[in-house]
């Protein structure tokens, strides 16, 4: 089975070593245009070889797109123009609407199956793959009703194959949910890293002073910004939103300390506790 890994860094490195895994027959045919980032996966054995975009594409049986959101909106249209009739394209996308749209007239619509791994770390590259980092993880599928069943049926397989859980979507409603869970919290790390820069110049003060909780709100700040800009223009609209309804309650605690409202933080922290028996899935 050729296997064809467009992007080989942290996600692209680890869905092809995780594949590996489970299907010891692959072949991994990796497309990288940072030469240096190529020649990495094949030392670590992360692809088998390196081809061009449109060579890779023809040969394989399964095409995974793990570029930013930017190239891989680029890149779903010609990934099925080279495709075998019989071949599946999957994205590892963190936003789905756009790659979505920008397919759907597609005579291969149906061979295209829109994936979200909600797996990542804060680290990028090839260096970064692990073949552990989708075990256990949420793997959202997007707009499956314009897939073709086979295609469908083969993808739902391979994620339970590599101990995903599945989740289905509609991709309005993905990118809706995505900016408040994941797209927010970033947005945060990276803006608390730049206050804290510019109103600390001393750095030492900063890492001796740093605890664990600074380090953990921080710690995504270290995320690639050419991979979450892309993230950011495209799902504006509902991370403006989200932005809003953010600040609105960080307006709202900045109130409760001027006023020093020591029984009103006190309502306010306990009811953000809740989001602890919410992430562990315990009922009410």
């Amino acid at each position: 089975m050729n296997i064809c890994v467009v992007g080989l860094g942290l996600l692209g490195g680890s869905f092809s070593l995780a594949i590996q895994k489970v299907h010891k027959r692959a072949r991994i045919i990796g497309v990288d245009r940072n030469t240096a980032h190529a020649n990495k996966a094949l030392e670590l054995g992360i692809a088998h070889e390196i081809e061009s975009f449109e060579t890779g594409v023809a040969k394989a049986d399964l095409v995974i797109l793990a570029t930013p959101m930017n190239v891989m909106v680029e890149q779903i249209q010609p990934a099925l123009d080279h495709i075998q009739d019989r071949a599946i394209v999957v994205d590892l996308g963190s936003t789905k609407k756009d790659i979505c749209e920008a397919c759907v007239s597609h005579p291969k619509r149906g061979r295209y199956v829109a994936l979200h791994p909600i797996a990542g770390t804060e680290n990028s590259g090839p260096e970064a793959a692990f073949g552990e980092l989708m075990e256990g993880k949420m793997m959202i599928l997007c707009d499956t009703e314009k897939c073709d069943a086979d295609a469908l049926q083969y993808i739902e397989l391979m994620m339970q194959a590599l101990q995903m859980n599945i989740s289905y979507m509609n991709s309005t409603e993905h990118d809706l949910h995505i900016a408040y869970v994941s797209h927010l919290s970033h947005i945060s790390s990276f803006a608390l890293g730049l206050t804290v820069l510019e109103k600390e110049k001393n750095e030492k003060n900063i890492f001796a002073m740093a605890g664990s909780g600074f380090s953990s709100t921080v710690r995504i700040a270290k995320s690639s910004p050419e991979m979450w800009a892309p993230i950011f223009e495209q799902n504006a609209g509902n991370i403006s939103e989200a932005l809003e309804a953010y600040i609105q309650k960080l307006k709202e605690f900045k109130d409760i300390i001027d006023e020093r409202a020591k029984e009103k933080s006190l309502k306010e922290m306990r009811k953000a506790n809740e989001i602890r028996r919410v992430l562990q899935g315990i009922p009410q």
